[in-house]
């Protein structure tokens, strides 16, 4: 289908492009969402009559985008999951979290708006774009921790898997610890047993 973008759209073209794109991507998005128009001639005129009312619109709305955008980079919100001694979650951080989060945080996003190539799957500090106009873009923290504590760790800068790691290293160690000196003990009631078995014998001999 061919049709009239009403505003810049990052795949597609910029304002006043006619472009062609599947039925189903105009029926289902662009059209209902007004971002355009079916290219015919009627509309195709419409659109000239109204390009400068819909310039102005656009510019007022990008405007706004951009002092969101200045008060929104670099905004950090905590999301609380349980995972593995790896990092791995068990489960995932999606774009309703993203949501949800920056609602936390007194942002307000549609779920559309959340550029998330696939879900976050691990601990740690991640970056997440948020399209707050065809134009103006934001990249925001998502803060995925076990706790709050340990989210405050992680904004802090610190490796919580390197502590996890360093206990498992403690762990081994005095795994290895306990081996041998149980090792030891062993080693030593063996010894004495030989000598009672030696002293045993001598007065047998005698």
């Amino acid at each position: 289908m061919d049709v009239v973008l009403l505003e810049r759209i990052e795949s597609l073209g910029q304002m006043g492009e006619v472009v062609s794109v599947k039925n189903g991507y105009a029926r289902n998005y662009l059209l209902p969402q007004g971002k355009a128009q079916r290219a015919t001639a009627a509309n195709l005129a419409s659109f000239e009559e109204r390009r400068v009312e819909l310039e102005a619109r656009n510019l007022e709305r990008r405007g706004e985008a951009q002092g969101v955008s200045t008060a929104m980079q670099d905004a950090t919100f905590v999301v609380i999951r349980q995972a593995g001694e790896s990092g791995q979650l068990y489960g995932s951080v999606q774009a309703r979290d993203v949501v949800e989060g920056l609602d936390g945080v007194g942002y307000k996003v549609a779920r559309n708006q959340i550029v998330l190539n696939q879900p976050i799957k691990t601990l740690g500090l991640h970056p997440v774009q948020v399209n707050l106009h065809p134009e103006v873009h934001v990249e925001v923290i998502a803060n995925v921790a076990r706790s709050e504590a340990e989210a405050e760790r992680q904004a802090a800068g610190e490796d919580v898997l390197a502590d996890d790691d360093d206990d498992d290293i403690f762990e081994m160690e005095a795994v290895e610890e306990e081996t041998e000196a149980e090792d030891g003990e062993a080693e030593e009631e063996a010894a004495e047993i030989t000598e009672d078995d030696g002293e045993g014998g001598s007065d047998e001999e005698d």
